[in-house]
């Protein structure tokens, strides 16, 4: 992981307290709790998510999908 990371010059984005506050903020429309920690972080850095979970996209987040 720690490779791929640096051959595509990413970085992780760590969990800051007010990503978890913003979780309880959200429409209970996705149950799962990493799903949503990952949603607020999303909204609250303007960063997009990469997934193929359909849910997510009914948050307002920028989603780039890929079925494969």
């Amino acid at each position: 992981m720690a490779d791929r990371l640096t051959l595509h010059h990413l970085q992780g984005l760590p969990v800051q307290l007010s990503h978890a506050l913003r979780v309880y903020s959200l429409p209970e429309i996705h149950r799962d709790l990493f799903d949503r920690l990952l949603i607020a972080q999303s909204q609250m850095e303007k960063m997009p998510i990469l997934t193929t979970d359909e849910n997510i996209s009914s948050y307002e987040v920028e989603v780039i999908w890929n079925s494969k």
